[in-house]
């Protein structure tokens, strides 16, 4: 009687050997790409956050810069009362434009990191996977916007603390995070897109130092458009910075916003900047 199962089981063992034999001499087809694609993203972005298990430095020297100009700054012109904001306190005004400006400070250099993953030898290993150079590319620009989400976080909370009246609102909330990951991105792509031009950390850092403090002054982060000169306008109008800083008002502060172009308008910069650097990656990879 404990013969009998003897057969079905060597049964079960020979087609799983052949099955076996079978995968060896004729590979399993590969799935449509456009199903790979979400999983791809999601997994170079937990690779890029995972950095941030070994070492939190970043995260809290970071948000050194974001308290000294809502404390200094924000406190000092809320007295002075020089630059018009429609009845909003000053320092209330100022935190949306510095939520804005310390995500684009994390995502701005981020190019340098796919520079130093180049020089280790880490992204030839990537490129020589299935993973589409576009999801790579998104992946990374994702992760610099959930590490910038962690950074607003930061910054409202120093708001808070400060008296700036900010919502509570969970959809809102929601809301500022979707826009400030969608700046992050466009802007690590920016990044991205420049070091896939000029192949250096040495000359990225000087360009990235060269745009950053322009691309935030030429903005509505610290100051309304109207106060801004005609040419200094035409700059603001075709900033992304402006567009985020923009619905972020909005969204924390409740102030009038155009919400819908402010979206549509981040998710084009976002989507031009993914396909700008994918382009570019390869002639890094060189």
């Amino acid at each position: 009687m404990s013969e009998a199962p003897a057969a079905p089981l060597s049964a079960s063992a020979d087609r799983a050997r052949e099955q076996g034999i079978d995968l060896l001499l004729r590979p399993p087809e590969p799935r449509a790409g456009w199903r790979l694609l979400p999983a791809r993203i999601a997994a170079m972005c937990a690779v890029e956050l995972q950095k941030l298990r070994h070492d939190r430095t970043e995260l809290y020297t970071r948000a050194v810069q974001p308290a000294l100009w809502l404390l200094i700054f924000g406190q000092t012109f809320t007295r002075l009362k020089a630059i018009p904001t429609g009845g909003v306190p000053y320092i209330d005004y100022l935190a949306p434009g510095i939520i804005a400006q310390s995500a684009m400070f994390i995502a701005i250099f981020y190019g340098i990191h796919i520079i130093w993953e180049r020089d280790a030898g880490v992204l030839n290993k990537l490129l020589v996977t299935p993973t589409p150079r576009s999801a790579l590319i998104t992946g990374k620009a994702f992760a610099a916007g959930v590490k910038s989400v962690i950074q607003a976080v930061v910054v409202i909370v120093i708001a808070a603390l400060l008296g700036v009246a900010l919502t509570w609102n969970p959809l809102r909330l929601l809301g500022v995070a979707a826009i400030v990951v969608l700046g992050s991105a466009f802007f690590a792509c920016l990044s991205m897109t420049i070091a896939g031009i000029v192949l250096s950390r040495d000359r990225l850092m000087g360009f990235g130092q060269a745009i950053t403090m322009p691309l935030f002054f030429g903005s509505n982060a610290l100051y309304p458009l109207d106060v801004m000169p005609g040419w200094l306008q035409a700059v603001s109008r075709v900033n992304p910075l402006s567009y985020e800083v923009d619905a972020l008002r909005g969204l924390l502060l409740g102030t009038p916003a155009h919400l819908a172009l402010d979206f549509a308008v981040l998710i084009v910069a976002a989507a031009l900047g993914i396909t700008a650097a994918s382009a570019l990656l390869g002639r890094l990879a060189r």
